[in-house]
């Protein structure tokens, strides 16, 4: 399978040089820095799950990136260890009004999860007490397991959920 195939059929797929980013970029590839989870992150060389993990809590803090600036100030290294990634990196500007309402599944309480449309009060209650019996969701699939949710409501409910 040829480089260009892996990257376009694998959205998980972990670039392993300049070369490989060109490529990706080549191909329209692009990682919102503002949206990206740890496993995009973890896409690019030289970044650690310790950034990945760093830079997502800092994006679901509210701060927001417009450069690349924003990143090599927020992982403290210079810019140079960055730079090369440029390609491949999106900076969108997100208005928070406008955002999706989302909750924490681990820490809301019930009246906090019974603000989002889908969570009905008979689910924010199961939802809390699978969570005081079996610990914390570890994420989307676990949760849907945990409380035997059709795959229709799942997917209602993804773009409201953090874990």
């Amino acid at each position: 399978m040829s480089l260009r195939s892996r990257i376009i059929e694998d959205p998980y797929y972990r670039f392993k040089s300049a070369f490989e980013i060109a490529v990706a970029a080549d191909l329209g590839v692009k990682i919102d820095v503002n949206q990206a989870s740890v496993d995009d992150w973890l896409r690019l060389p030289g970044i650690s799950i310790h950034q990945a993990r760093q830079l997502v809590a800092l994006s679901q803090a509210g701060v927001a990136f417009y450069s690349i600036s924003d990143l090599v100030a927020a992982l403290n290294i210079p810019l140079a260890r960055l730079q090369w990634l440029a390609p491949v990196l999106s900076f969108q500007y997100y208005d928070s009004e406008l955002a999706l309402p989302s909750v924490s599944v681990n820490r809301s309480t019930f009246d906090e999860l019974v603000q989002i449309t889908q969570i009905s009060p008979e689910l924010a209650t199961e939802i809390v007490s699978q969570r005081e019996q079996g610990g914390n969701f570890t994420d989307l699939v676990n949760f849907q397991q945990r409380l035997g949710l059709s795959g229709e409501l799942i997917g209602e409910l993804m773009h409201y959920l953090r874990f």
